[in-house]
């Protein structure tokens, strides 16, 4: 929520259309994280 919310910022502040940006920024960020703890998990450690 708080990543598709960043995201209609970052979009109203820029003058970009909000709807892309904010399926754009949740989409990429979620990717990240789901990476990341992927990493984590792989490596026996808490991220």
């Amino acid at each position: 929520m708080l990543l598709a919310l960043l995201g209609a910022i970052g979009a109203a502040a820029g003058g970009a259309g909000v709807t892309k940006a904010v399926v754009r920024v949740t989409f990429w960020g979620a990717l990240a994280m789901a990476i990341t703890a992927g990493i984590g998990k792989l490596f026996g450690t808490v991220v």
